[in-house]
C-alpha cells in the first residue's frame, strides 16, 4: 500500500509539474504575441548576434599571429637545422605578415562580395530565416576556429564568419529597423545594436588574449561557440521563424541597385566607409608603432582600444537623446562626427605615451558613434519616404560601407606605413573625413521632412506594428489609385499631377499637408 501510495504521489507530483510547465509555455507564447515584448526579444536576440560577430572578428588579434608564428617556427627549425643560415627564417617571417594580413582581410573581402546578395534574399524572404542562417554559419565557423591546426583551416573558417556576417548583420540591422518604426524608438534601438557592437570589438582582444594565455587556443572559441548556439535556441523556441507565414505576401523591395545610386544614399553609405578608415586602417598598425615609438608593454598593447568603449558608448547615448529633440539635425551629427574623427586622427602621430594616446583613440571611437547613431536610422528613413518599407538592401549597403574600410585596412595600411609612414597615414585619413563632412550638408533638406510626411504614415490610418506593415501600404496605394482613377474619369484629371519615380503621388503629399494643418488650427 505505500509503495503504490508512493508512485501514485509520484505520479500525481509529476503530473502537476507537467501542468505547470504547459501552463507556463502558454503563457510565454501568449507574451511572445505582444508586439512590444516580440521587440525587445528581437533587440536581445539581434544585439547577442552583433556582438559575437563582432567578438570573433577581433578575437583572434592576439591569438593568431601567435600561433601562427609558432607553427612557422616549428616548421622552419627543422629547415634551419639542416641549412645553417636564417635567410629562409627572415623570408618566412615576412610572407607571415603576408598571410596574417590576408586572413584577417578574408572576412571582410567575402562579406563584400556576398552582401549584395544577401541583401536581395533578405528582401525576399523575410528577417528571420537569414538570421538563422547567419548565426548558423557563425557558428561552424567559431568551431572550425576552435580545433583549425593550420593556415588553410584558418583561413577557410574567417572566411566562412564573412559569410555568416552577411546574413546576421544585414538581417539583425534590418529586423530592428522593421520593428521599431518610430524615429525615436528606431534611434534608441540601434543606438543599443551599436553598443553591443563596440563591446565586442573593443573587449574581445583582452578576453581572447587572456584565455590563450591560460587556457590554450580553443577556449576563447568555444565559450563564443556555445553562447552563439544558446543564441540561435533562443530565436527559435521565441520566435519560431518557419512557423511565419507573414513572407508569403511580402511586398517586392526596392532593388539594391536603385538604392545604390540613390543620391541620398550614397552620400549616406560614403559617410559610413570614411568614418571607419581610421579604425580598421589603425587596429592593424598601431602595435608595431606603439612598440618602436613608445617601447609599450604587450599589456598595453593589448589594452589599447579598450578605454575607447566607454566614449563611444557615451557618444550614442548623446546622438539617441539629441536625435529625440532634434530629428532634423541628423545630418549635423554625423558631420559633426566625422570633424572629430580627424582632428583626432591627426593627433595620434602626436602622442609619446600610452596615456597621451587614450584620448585620439576616444575621440575617434566617439566621433564614430555619433556618425553611425545618426546615419543607421537614416538609412531607413529614407527608405520609408523614398522606397518601399523593406530594409534588407539598404542595410546590406550599410554593411558594405563597413566592409570596404576593413577589407582595405588590414592590406592597404601596412603598404601606407612602409611606403610613406604612420603620421602620413593618420594625416590623409583625418583629412578625408574633415573633406568628407560638408557633403553630408546634401541631407538637410531630407532630414527636415518630419516622419508623419511619409507615405507609410500618411496611408497607414493605425501605427505600423511591424513585420511588414508595407503589405497594407501596398493596399491603402491601390485603393488610392482606384479612387484617383474614377475621379478622372469624372473629368477631375487636373486634381492631382503624376506620381514620382519612387511611387508617390504629390497630390497624397499635398493632402496629408493640408489635413495636419486643418488638424492645428
Amino acid at each position: 500500500m505505500n509503495a503504490d501510495g508512493g508512485s501514485s504521489g509520484l505520479a500525481r507530483s509529476a503530473a502537476v509539474k507537467l501542468s505547470e510547465m504547459g501552463a507556463r509555455t502558454k503563457q510565454l507564447g501568449t507574451a511572445m504575441r505582444d508586439p512590444q515584448r516580440q521587440r525587445r526579444v528581437i533587440l536581445v536576440i539581434v544585439c547577442v548576434a552583433l556582438l559575437l560577430d563582432n567578438m570573433l572578428y577581433m578575437v583572434i588579434v592576439p591569438i593568431i599571429p601567435d600561433y601562427l608564428a609558432d607553427l612557422e617556427n616549428e616548421q622552419s627549425e627543422p629547415r634551419a637545422n639542416g641549412s645553417g643560415n636564417d635567410t629562409g627564417a627572415r623570408g618566412g617571417s615576412a610572407n607571415l605578415d603576408v598571410q596574417i594580413g590576408v586572413l584577417f582581410a578574408s572576412k571582410a573581402i567575402l562579406q563584400l562580395l556576398v552582401n549584395p546578395l544577401s541583401g536581395t534574399f533578405i528582401d525576399r524572404v523575410g528577417y528571420d530565416i537569414p538570421l538563422l542562417i547567419g548565426l548558423s554559419v557563425m557558428f561552424l565557423s567559431t568551431c572550425i576556429f576552435a580545433f583549425g591546426e593550420n593556415y588553410a583551416t584558418l583561413f577557410a573558417a574567417r572566411s566562412l564568419q564573412g559569410l555568416g556576417s552577411a546574413f546576421a548583420d544585414t538581417s539583425g540591422l534590418a529586423m530592428i529597423a522593421d520593428k521599431y518604426t518610430e524615429e525615436a524608438e528606431r534611434s534608441r534601438a540601434l543606438g543599443i545594436a551599436l553598443a553591443f557592437i563596440s563591446f565586442g570589438s573593443l573587449a574581445a582582444p583582452p578576453f581572447g588574449g587572456v584565455l590563450y594565455e591560460f587556457a590554450g587556443k580553443r577556449v576563447p572559441f568555444l565559450v563564443l561557440a556555445f553562447v552563439c548556439l544558446a543564441d540561435g535556441f533562443l530565436f527559435l523556441a521565441l520566435l519560431r521563424p518557419f512557423s511565419n507565414r507573414t513572407r508569403e505576401n511580402m511586398p517586392v523591395g526596392t532593388p539594391i541597385h536603385r538604392l545604390m545610386v540613390d543620391p541620398y544614399i550614397a552620400v549616406v553609405a560614403g559617410a559610413l566607409t570614411v568614418c571607419n578608415i581610421p579604425l580598421a586602417f589603425l587596429e592593424p598598425t598601431i602595435a608595431k608603432w606603439m612598440e618602436s615609438t613608445m617601447h609599450s608593454t604587450r599589456w598595453q598593447v593589448g589594452l589599447t582600444w579598450l578605454p575607447a568603449f566607454f566614449p563611444h558608448v557615451l557618444g550614442v547615448y548623446v546622438t539617441v537623446r539629441l536625435a529625440a529633440r532634434h530629428p532634423n539635425l541628423q545630418w549635423f551629427y554625423g558631420a559633426l562626427g566625422l570633424v572629430i574623427i580627424g582632428a583626432s586622427s591627426c593627433t595620434v602621430p602626436a602622442c609619446k605615451s600610452f596615456g597621451q594616446l587614450v584620448a585620439p583613440l576616444c575621440g575617434i571611437c566617439f566621433g564614430i558613434a555619433l556618425v553611425d547613431t545618426a546615419l543607421l536610422p537614416t538609412l531607413a528613413f529614407l527608405v520609408d519616404v523614398r522606397h518601399v518599407s523593406v530594409y534588407g538592401s539598404v542595410y546590406a549597403i550599410a554593411d558594405i560601407s563597413y566592409s570596404v574600410a576593413y577589407a582595405m585596412g588590414p592590406v592597404v595600411a601596412g603598404q601606407i606605413v612602409h611606403s610613406r609612414g604612420f603620421v602620413q597615414l593618420n594625416l590623409g585619413m583625418g583629412l578625408v573625413n574633415v573633406l568628407y563632412a560638408p557633403a553630408l550638408l546634401l541631407l538637410r533638406n531630407v532630414c527636415r521632412m518630419r516622419p508623419s510626411y511619409s507615405e507609410r504614415d500618411t496611408l497607414l490610418d493605425e501605427p505600423p506594428q511591424g513585420l511588414y506593415d508595407a503589405i497594407r501600404l501596398e493596399e491603402r496605394r491601390a485603393d488610392k489609385s482606384e479612387k484617383r482613377s474614377k475621379k478622372r474619369g469624372h473629368g477631375d484629371e487636373g486634381a492631382c499631377g503624376p506620381p514620382d519615380e519612387n511611387g508617390f503621388d504629390a497630390f497624397d503629399a499635398f493632402e496629408a499637408r493640408r489635413s495636419q494643418s486643418d488638424e492645428f488650427t
